[in-house]
Parts: structure tokens; C-alpha cells; sequence
């Protein structure tokens, strides 16, 4: 953590040390310029407007306990809310690796990650999906210091990124771990903490990413981890500094959807049961995943889009997911089963998608 805090005590040396503030009463600091939040404000307390970024008027008390009930519930010293797990994604990796730092990151991490790879003046190199050995060879060949980023659940292929393992790599020869935990959240760990949650030692977890528009079921992101990493993102993370705050209702509704999260237990066991009813009926047909994350592999983009096609017209929505988003040859249908859906619906997808296999 030295490398963050040096920075921080240059900028401190500077006078020019960000911090988060509350506002006064008498506002001439927002960018509320026609009053209009205020309007709304005054019709509804949870509905107005924040005024601004963070670091000048969109600062909140709901932002701060946010906050605060992140870190305390996560079990980490602290927690950042960004407006998105995109915008999350690009302020940690753009701003955090420095020069002469080397970024490994899974060759299926997710899009926002390598935006935010692009603009930082780190380098970095992908590593084989999930392949502990490759990594291994990627460091092998790097001076300085390593961060090493993975989905701990794939977005496109549902799978689970091997976290023990490397948590434990990272602890012994001191590599940072960033895990973003996207589609994690709610499903797996302890109360649905994500699967960083389920590690025996997370002493090699540098920061991990959740994001609340996947089983939460509304929208934002917190990146967790020190209180030294969350002061230096609230001073150099530019999608952070430079964003309009979220208003203060969503703090308070993310507070709350989180909550509701963690104490679904019923609604986790009735997905569990979902996921294991598809496991039985399309498992001898199709590799399938333990979590909500389903493949039917498709041969190409018009493949993918004449098996939506066909499957849509019994009523299902699932969607085709073809290149660039995934790599040539790895088109597909991405089915994510839920809690809500009934047996009989997952019955009857399985008998539709079984039926189109004479489309392969």
C-alpha cells in the first residue's frame, strides 16, 4: 500500500488533497443551475437531485452510510460507490497500476477492464482463461509489481474463476489480486457476499468490484478495499472526480436492495433448485455451469440469431450473444435462470432448446 500512499503525501505536500465534504445549506457550489433539483426536492425529499460530483456539491449522509455498511458488511476497512461497475472498472485500472507496474489479466475479463487497461500507464498481458499456469508463465517473465485481474464468476461463460489458488499465488509472491465480483453478488458466498467471501484467507485480495445492477436489481458499484486505496481512487480516479453524483435516494435504495439481497436466502435456494432442474434436463445435451449463467454454444452470429429467432417464438427471451462480444467461434445463446422462474418454465425452455438442437 506504500506506492498509493506515497502519492496521496505528494498531493498532500501540494495542498491539493482531495476529500469528500458535506454541503452547506446555502447553496452556490452545485451545478443545479435553473434550481430544478431543488423543485424536486421540495416535492419529494427522496427525489432530488445530487448537484454535482462528489467532491463538490453530490456529496450525502446516504452516500457516506452507504459506505460505511459496505465496509462493514464485506469485512473490509472501506468502499467507494461509483455510478457503475463500467465506470468502477475503468477508474481502478486506469488510475490505481502505475508506470512500470504490469497488469495479468484473464484473456475473458470484461470489457471495462480493459478500457480502463488501455488508459493506464501500466503494461499488461492476458493470460489462458482460468489457467493458473499460464499466469505463473506470465509473471515469470515481469519485473516489478503484478496485479492480477479476474471475473471471480464469467459474465459470457457463467464459469468461476479458481479464487483460492490464486489468492494464495498472490499472497506468495506478493501480487496484487482485483476480483470483480459483478456476477457474484447475490448468488454465491455467505448471504450471496460473492465468492471472495468464501475464502478461508483473502490476505491476497487487493480490492475487489461489486456491482448492484445484477442481483441487486438497481444500479451503481463499490470498489472495496483499504481506506489508503479508497483516498487515493477519491483523488485520481477520473470517472470518479469528474461524474455527477448519484442522488441520495439511490444511495438509499442501493442500502436497501443490498440488504434485501443478503437476507433472500429462500430466493437462493429456490434458484439453486432452478439451476439444478436445468442441469437435469440439458446437462446430457450441453455443458453446463452451478450457477445462473447457462451456454447453448451457436456456430456463428446468423446461427446464434436464427436459434434466438426459433426459441423466441414459443415466448422465451434469450438472447444471442455473437462477435465482437465474444470471439469468433464462441458464439451463443447466454440463458440466465432465475428465482422467479417456475419449473415448468425451465421445463419447457429445456424441451424448446433440445427441439432447435436439429438447427446445429
Amino acid at each position: 500500500m506504500d506506492f498509493l500512499k506515497q502519492k496521496l503525501d505528494e498531493r498532500e505536500a501540494l495542498q491539493a488533497l482531495r476529500k469528500l465534504t458535506s454541503n452547506m445549506e446555502i447553496d452556490f457550489s452545485s451545478n443545479d443551475y435553473l434550481g430544478l433539483g431543488k423543485t424536486i426536492e421540495q416535492a419529494s425529499e427522496t427525489g432530488k437531485g445530487s448537484g454535482g460530483s462528489r467532491l463538490l456539491y453530490g456529496n450525502s449522509d446516504d452516500a457516506e452510510t452507504l459506505e460505511a455498511w459496505l465496509a462493514q458488511a464485506f469485512d473490509v476497512e472501506a468502499a467507494l460507490v461509483f455510478n457503475s461497475g463500467y465506470a468502477a472498472n475503468l477508474g481502478f485500472f486506469s488510475s490505481v497500476p502505475q508506470k512500470n507496474d504490469v497488469i495479468l489479466y484473464d484473456e475473458l475479463i470484461h470489457a471495462s477492464v480493459r478500457d480502463g487497461i488501455r488508459l493506464s500507464l501500466a503494461k499488461a498481458y492476458s493470460f489462458r482463461h482460468n489457467s493458473i499456469d499460464s499466469l505463473c508463465e506470465k509473471a515469470d517473465r515481469q519485473n516489478g509489481r503484478i496485479f492480477v485481474a479476474v471475473e471471480s464468476v464469467y459474465s459470457m461463460d457463467g464459469d468461476r474463476a479458481p479464487l483460492e489458488e490464486l489468492n494464495a499465488r498472490c499472497v506468495t509472491n506478493g501480487w496484487l489480486l482485483v476480483v470483480d465480483e459483478a456476477h457474484a453478488l447475490g448468488v454465491y458466498g455467505p448471504n450471496g457476499k460473492g465468492c471472495v467471501a468464501e475464502l478461508s484467507d483473502t490476505s491476497g485480495v487487493f480490492a475487489r468490484v461489486l456491482t448492484f445492477g445484477k442481483a441487486a436489481g438497481f444500479h451503481g458499484a463499490a470498489v472495496l478495499g483499504s481506506t489508503v486505496l479508497k483516498d487515493y481512487l477519491v483523488n485520481f480516479s477520473r470517472p470518479f472526480i469528474y461524474s455527477t453524483a448519484l442522488p441520495p435516494s439511490d444511495y438509499a435504495t442501493i442500502h436497501m436492495q443490498l440488504q434485501r439481497m443478503l437476507d433472500a436466502q429462500i430466493a437462493r435456494g429456490e434458484l439453486k433448485s432452478r439451476i439444478a432442474k436445468w442441469k437435469q434436463l440439458i446437462g446430457a445435451a450441453f455443458k453446463t455451469q452451478d450457477g445462473p449463467i447457462q451456454i447453448v454454444p451457436a456456430l456463428s452470429n446468423a446461427h446464434a440469431d436464427a436459434l434466438s429467432n426459433q426459441i423466441s417464438k414459443e415466448g422465451f427471451d434469450v438472447r444471442a450473444i455473437k462477435h465482437p462480444t465474444v470471439a469468433v467461434g464462441s458464439e451463443r445463446l447466454r440463458i440466465i435462470l432465475h428465482a422467479f422462474n417456475s419449473e415448468d418454465e425451465i421445463q419447457q425452455l429445456a424441451k424448446c432448446i433440445l427441439k432447435v438442437q436439429d438447427f446445429f
